[in-house]
């Protein structure tokens, strides 16, 4: 965590100091949330749509070590130094990057259309196994949260493992320049963001932004199956490793679904065959699995090591986390959604063990501009190619899930407009022995459904 004069941060930022002590030292992080800032911080006042954080500073100038403003208000608490700029954001970013150049530290750097959370999450448990490691807490990985992912960084941190998003073309290029990463891993080329982007190739030229930013000592990380591998290689100076389940450089072998997860051989030619017991179901929480595995064996770990990180790992809530309630088995996979994780988690309930049925409670995808109506159709189709038991659909643009389902197929599908009607009719229609999938984007909100049908124990 950074730790600076209201001196030295001006200087970094290229800002005023207007009023304050100049040597006032800010040790308590930073913070662009007035209601959750820690004493001896620094507040960054930044701007949206809605709000203007410059409104804030004064209440935030009362706690704070500095505040950095691009408009000073009436109030400030004389204790607080305050530092004008221009732009609020842009001053975070320089902030960021200078304390990048500061640390000593082997990055990761993470993108792709699906599963960066979890790989960022199965990657960090690997890397924790020989490096104090740091990883971006929840999905801080825009514009905003990876310069707050840097800040958190100490000097003792050895490794980083900073995930980045981005739904426009020129979002990853600032990101990689700030995070510097020596390692990089591609999740997946998919379908996400595709009413910014118009195509699954423009997505691939964006993404390959990491692949261009690594130096030549260091590793691109992909899966061996991804339509876009020859783009991937031919974007980066850094030495390639593809992986895959029975392909690619660092491959798993016979995975089989259990209880608790998956268990497979993790095989890396002339280093390693390790039995893997990954706490996660899924065949491509096993592709992402191996992601982070390359990425251990990239920065130098030792097999043991690797292995032990994903059996150990943990990830964040919303993702295929099974939970056994009344005898039902919950998937919770509500975090978000695209077509091809839809697809995915279709295909891990479908092969789950089940003696009942197998539902699916699925809400509306963003972010597909054009490519929404064939998004949502594909999702169905596979469900009712799949022969899942039910699909339900609930708000309105979900709806054209089940509408695409044969009115003769064995896949019973309905329709709700709301989250209570929905959990109305599956807690009457759901027994022990039944699998439910929950899983929707993030606006569609399908963790409401699902504590509705199912409270929390």
């Amino acid at each position: 965590m950074i730790s600076l004069t209201a001196h030295g941060i001006s200087n970094v930022i290229g800002g005023k100091l207007v009023s304050g002590p100049f040597d006032r030292v800010a040790s308590g992080g930073v913070c662009t949330d007035s209601r959750h800032l820690p004493p001896h911080a620094v507040f960054f006042a930044l701007g949206g749509e809605k709000f203007d954080g410059n409104l804030f500073a004064p209440e935030a100038s009362r706690t704070a070590a500095a505040v950095v403003v691009s408009r000073v208000e009436e109030g400030m608490d004389p204790s607080c130094a305050v530092i004008l700029v221009e732009d609020t954001l842009e001053a975070l970013q320089k902030l960021a990057s200078w304390w990048r150049s500061e640390l000593t530290l082997t990055v990761i750097g993470l993108t792709g259309s699906n599963g960066k959370t979890s790989t960022k999450d199965l990657t960090a448990s690997v890397l924790s196994q020989g490096f104090r490691t740091i990883a971006t807490q929840g999905n801080l990985n825009n514009h905003i949260g990876v310069p707050l992912s840097i800040l958190r960084a100490t000097p003792s941190d050895e490794a980083a493992v900073w995930e980045m998003g981005m739904n426009h073309s020129g979002e990853l290029a600032p990101l990689c320049e700030m995070t510097r990463p020596k390692i990089g891993i591609i999740t997946s080329i998919g379908t996400s963001h595709m009413e910014y982007l118009g195509s699954r190739e423009n997505i691939a030229r964006e993404k390959c932004t990491l692949a261009r930013c690594l130096p030549e000592d260091g590793f691109m990380i992909f899966p061996a199956d991804c339509d876009y591998a020859d783009m991937i290689r031919q974007s980066t100076r850094a030495a390639c490793i593809d992986c895959g389940i029975g392909a690619g450089t660092v491959r798993a072998e016979n995975p089989v679904s259990t209880e608790n997860g998956t268990r497979f051989i993790l095989s890396i030619p002339d280093f390693c065959r390790e039995e893997v017991e990954l706490p996660v179901h899924g065949r491509h929480m096993v592709t992402n699995a191996l992601l982070a595995a390359a990425a251990g064996w990239a920065a130098g770990l030792a097999k043991e090591q690797i292995a032990s990180g994903l059996n150990q790992a943990r990830l964040t809530g919303g993702r295929l986390h099974c939970t056994r309630i009344n005898g039902i088995l919950v998937v919770d996979d509500t975090y978000n959604a695209n077509p091809d994780s839809m697809q995915a988690a279709l295909h891990t309930v479908a092969g789950l063990s089940c003696t009942g049925r197998r539902f699916a409670v699925l809400g509306r995808m963003g972010e597909l501009g054009a490519f929404s109506e064939e998004g949502h159709v594909l999702v169905g189709r596979t469900a009712e190619e799949l022969r899942l038991d039910c699909v339900v659909s609930v708000g309105t643009d979900a709806a054209r899930i089940t509408d695409a389902i044969s009115p003769n197929a064995f896949t019973q599908s309905l329709h709700f407009g709301s989250a209570e009607e929905a959990a109305e009719w599956l807690r009457s229609h759901t027994a022990p022995g039944d699998i439910v999938l929950f899983k929707g984007s993030r606006l569609a909100r399908m963790e409401q459904v699902m504590n509705l049908t199912f409270p929390p124990q």
